[in-house]
């Protein structure tokens, strides 16, 4: 039993103005079409099947039927503070997602011995080493590598962001290779990317199979695409055959001055000689990659400070959200969204305002990411830090709570529409009958230090459910639900306010188909790999 996981339930809710949160924009705008009504501090994760672990990241994607849980360096350690296992990554179900939310099944679970006081010990992968092991196997180079360079330098694989699927049993996502250097002599050097490797991922009821997609698709000199969220969606618009039943991949990148955005066929993904690449200028497609480290606003997707995050549809909002941390160590969430009354191009007769041929959009219409603006940034929630100071990776996870957490295209051809729905999960904090709709609730994660310590300091996931307000009518004279122009902010457009500079709180610091000891902030490649790696 995990002796970390006697944290009481604390059901925190935050009440704020008699009963919701206003956001607002770092523009000064005060209107806004999200409105938090209230958010529950759920706890940390629940991991009963080792002795204890620590461990950080904490992605998830809903697949064939099972929320997977990722997770990045995690360390299980002994009743006495010994270390049991320590690999770069693992993988968890969410064995009880109806009764008991933050609980999770581990796997490659093996007894590893008996204590002093006679109690059974259990680890993750004890059979294996932080070079030779791992949920997402380790290609013969990196053994290679890891075994030549033993205490000294590793590759590491780490998650880094939630997958997406390409069906409602399969899913990939991009994930960092990392040389880490356990005692650099520029601190700076500690981690070196190597770059970006294809997983792909099926959930059987005995545990999730990671399967890798050859080795670097994206090499560690380009931005990290993939690396903070990955879209899939219709054929473009513009291209010469928009009837393919091929998809189109949309990739977002973190980079020190914002978020760049590539896009590829769904079966042309492992070439990246195929890819393309959104230049904000033009607001078009080059063959030309954006320089990585690019400051200048007018050639970024999205100017803005970004450290870990995803994009997702919301069937709520009849839109794209974005939620996200940025670099500032503040332990702040914060959303933007994809607003349909502000197209970037406004003779464009098919991305309209109000969505395509202005009627909104559905979730597999990635390209609306270059076609309108998106919202400023705003709070969400500042999460509650522990004994280190701050939180990092923090991320959303819209498998809870919606019935259409798959786009339809992703359902077999004889699935009846009526029948496209996946199953409700987070029954024990909101029943469907009561949510008064997907996507009105949200689930949050984020990685904390419970216990101190620069050398032993053991960190947790998370966890807080966001409940949003009823959308309010929008006080422009159009009556639309979008905020006035001036707040948004067209791709490769900066806010007259830079959002690197906004100032944190005061008080936190489909077919091809350690936890490590130290303390160090990584921000730099991958905007610190898709999250502040820390430990």
């Amino acid at each position: 039993m995990n002796i970390l996981s006697y944290i009481p339930r604390n059901l925190i809710t935050a009440v704020i103005l008699g009963n919701c949160i206003i956001l607002k924009s770092a523009t000064g705008q005060s209107w806004t079409s999200i409105i938090v009504k209230n958010v529950t501090v759920l706890g940390p994760q629940i991991t009963p099947d080792v002795t204890n672990v620590s461990r950080d990241g904490g992605y998830s994607a809903l697949i064939n039927g099972n929320i997977v849980w990722l997770y990045d360096d995690t360390e299980c350690i002994g009743y006495a503070g010994d270390q049991l296992s320590f690999v770069s990554n693992t993988a968890a179900y969410a064995n009880q997602p109806n009764t008991n939310a933050r609980n999770v099944q581990d796997f490659g679970v093996v007894m590893v011995g008996i204590d002093k006081a006679g109690r059974n010990q259990y680890a993750i992968l004890a059979d294996t080493t932080v070079g030779t092991g791992g949920w997402i196997p380790f290609q013969p180079d990196e053994l290679d590598f890891n075994k030549a360079n033993e205490g000294k330098e590793r590759v590491a694989i780490w998650p880094g962001t939630s997958p997406t699927p390409i069906s409602i049993s399969q899913a990939f996502m991009f994930a960092p290779l990392v040389y880490v250097d356990n005692h650099p002599q520029d601190p700076s050097k500690e981690y070196q990317p190597r770059g970006m490797t294809l997983i792909t991922i099926t959930a059987p009821n005995s545990g999730p199979i990671a399967t890798r997609q050859g080795d670097l698709i994206i090499p560690g000199t380009e931005v990290a695409f993939g690396g903070f969220s990955t879209l899939l969606g219709f054929p473009s618009t513009e291209g010469s055959d928009t009837n393919s039943n091929d998809r189109d991949v949309y990739l977002i990148g973190i980079t020190d001055g914002g978020l760049q955005l590539s896009r590829v066929t769904l079966n042309q993904i492992t070439s990246y000689s195929k890819y393309s690449f959104f230049d904000p200028e033009s607001l078009s497609f080059s063959n030309e990659s954006p320089n990585l480290n690019v400051t200048d606003g007018t050639n970024i997707y999205l100017p803005g400070s970004f450290s870990s995050g995803n994009i997702f549809y919301s069937p709520y909002f009849s839109t794209y959200l974005m939620v996200y941390f940025n670099k500032h160590v503040d332990s702040t969430f914060y959303i933007r969204y994809l607003d349909l009354d502000q197209p970037v191009q406004q003779n464009d007769s098919t991305w309209a305002r109000g969505g395509k041929l202005g009627v909104g959009i559905q979730a597999e219409d990635a390209e609306a990411l270059v076609k309108y603006s998106w919202s400023s940034e705003q709070k969400l929630y500042v999460s509650p830090t522990g004994a280190g100071g701050f939180n990092y990776a923090g991320i959303s996870h819209p498998e809870y709570f919606n019935r259409q957490y798959f786009a339809q295209s992703l359902y077999p051809g004889g699935v009846h529409a009526k029948q496209r729905q996946n199953d409700w999960y987070g029954a024990d904090l909101v029943t469907e009958a009561n949510a008064k709709g997907d996507g009105r609730h949200l689930m949050l994660s984020w990685t904390s230090q419970v216990h101190g310590g620069m050398d032993n300091g053991i960190y947790q996931i998370y966890l807080a459910m966001v409940e949003f307000d009823d959308v309010p009518v929008s006080p422009q004279p159009s009556g639309t639900k979008g905020p006035n122009p001036s707040s948004t902010i067209a791709p490769g457009k900066p806010s007259k306010t830079p959002q690197n500079m906004i100032p944190g709180d005061a008080s936190t610091v489909n077919a091809f188909w350690n936890v490590e000891t130290g303390l160090w902030i990584f921000i730099s490649w991958l905007g610190i790999l898709g999250a502040v790696m820390i430990m």
